[in-house]
């Protein structure tokens, strides 16, 4: 019997991979780590390296003897694993940049995970992480996948329908808006309330805060509507939603639902950041390199708090938690990519849904939520199916399909700009996109 875990993190080279360690620390007597295994390709071997020093100098201050290994292959890395996770980027943040710059160019919102910008970042993922879980039934067939790498739902979803592991997704996002309405209740403990959140990756909707016994749903937000919304990433700048939608909607909108309720709003602010300080993606990659310019410190030994402006705030908690309550089949509620299997009325069984799950030994086990009202339930069912058609067309590369999708989505501007955005985006990665030729 082996004697402690052996955990692969696949973009070991990412600047949160810090976040991670940290969490890790954390749970120490929980997640009795033996091995850690960081893997990246090529073009990531020098971050990964720093980041691996890193790692050795965090885990040498906590007092852990854990074996520390870095692979640019994945075989020898997955052989054996227990927990598996992934949170690499395809294309690296240059093409995330160019799906920004080719987004604002056609005069659609560019962003990483939703509309044309979405679209491309799956079409490059999905194929390696269907390679992944290729892999990890060979090699490694009883671990877990945690899947952090966006768009994480339909990443998540693609596994799940692909493949035969065991597989679950995880955002922050959940986590940020539990925190921030911890904040408005004037919680000091997040266990004194639950909250139960219902939708699809980056569009959630909070339809349920219990605390005390009480329904305090209809009060916070009330109180959301007096302010700026405080359950957002410190990545995204202070904002207000419009004027009486959150009373109107009776539901509290995750941060990304304002690329669809305010749409000519955002397009117009990220035309601005564009011309100015740059894209979100541009922002990040200088942000990185100051990171990394921390990361190479020898006296470093811990996770800096300069990180939390990358976006990544809770990262660690949340994936080391959902490895943990899985690991010690704790019980508890997490906001979790997973098969819907009835959650959500009105949309498949099948697909891959984000909602609050009891998290067992077993894995998420999804918890029902009350039905969404029927406009919200056909937005749902229009985003579903344009992540299922997005699926198709990573797998096949066909421009049909990608056309089929991308006209389903809100964001998406139809006709001749549409075909030459797309061709742009499938141009631009020829090797990450070779379905496509």
């Amino acid at each position: 019997m082996k004697n402690g875990l052996k955990i692969v993190v696949i973009g070991a080279g990412s600047s949160y991979t810090p976040e991670l360690i940290e969490g890790l620390i954390q749970r120490q007597h929980e997640l009795p780590l033996r091995e850690l295994w960081l893997v990246d390709i090529d073009d990531g071997r020098e971050k990964m390296e720093i980041i691996a020093a890193l790692t050795r100098r965090m885990l040498a201050k906590a007092g852990l003897a854990v074996q520390v290994e870095t692979r640019l292959e994945r075989a020898e890395a997955l052989h054996g694993a227990d927990y598996v996770c992934s949170q690499f980027r395809a294309g690296c943040l240059e093409a995330r940049i160019s799906d920004e710059r080719i987004s604002l160019k056609y005069g659609l919102i560019g962003q990483e995970t939703n509309g044309l910008g979405g679209f491309a970042n799956a079409c490059r993922t999905i194929p390696i992480a269907l390679q992944i879980a290729a892999d990890m039934e060979r090699l490694c067939p009883d671990a877990w996948l945690l899947n952090f790498t966006n768009p994480s739902g339909m990443v998540t979803e693609a596994v799940l329908r692909h493949s035969k592991i065991k597989a679950v997704g995880l955002c922050n996002v959940p986590v940020i808006m539990q925190k921030g309405v911890a904040t408005l209740l004037e919680s000091r403990d997040e266990q004194e309330f639950i909250m139960q959140v219902a939708g699809l990756n980056h569009f959630i909707f909070v339809r349920q805060i219990q605390h005390q016994g009480k329904d305090k749903l209809g009060e916070v937000i009330a109180r959301l509507a007096q302010r700026p919304d405080p359950l957002v990433p410190r990545n995204i700048p202070p904002f207000a939603w419009p004027k009486d939608l959150l009373a109107n909607l009776g539901m509290i909108p995750c941060a990304y639902l304002r690329y669809y309720y305010m749409s000519d709003d955002i397009l117009k602010q990220e035309l601005g950041e564009a011309s100015g300080e740059g894209t979100r993606g541009e922002v990040v990659k200088a942000i990185e390199q100051q990171l990394f310019d921390l990361y190479r410190n020898p006296d470093l030994a811990e996770k800096p708090k300069a990180l939390e402006g990358r976006g990544g705030q809770y990262y660690s908690e949340a994936a080391c938690e959902l490895m943990s309550a899985i690991h010690n089949d704790k019980r508890i509620i997490m906001h979790v990519n997973t098969r819907n299997n009835g959650a959500i009325n009105g949309l498949p069984d099948e697909c891959a849904v984000e909602v609050s799950a009891l998290i067992t030994k077993s894995g998420p086990l999804a918890l029902n939520v009350a039905p969404f009202p029927q406009d919200t339930l056909r937005l749902l069912q229009l985003m579903k199916e344009f992540e299922q058609l997005t699926i198709e067309a990573a797998i096949t590369g066909n421009r049909h399909t990608a056309w089929r999708a991308l006209v389903l989505n809100p964001l998406i501007t139809s006709g001749s700009r549409l075909e030459q955005a797309l061709d742009e985006v499938i141009a631009a990665h020829p090797d990450l996109m070779s379905a496509f030729h």
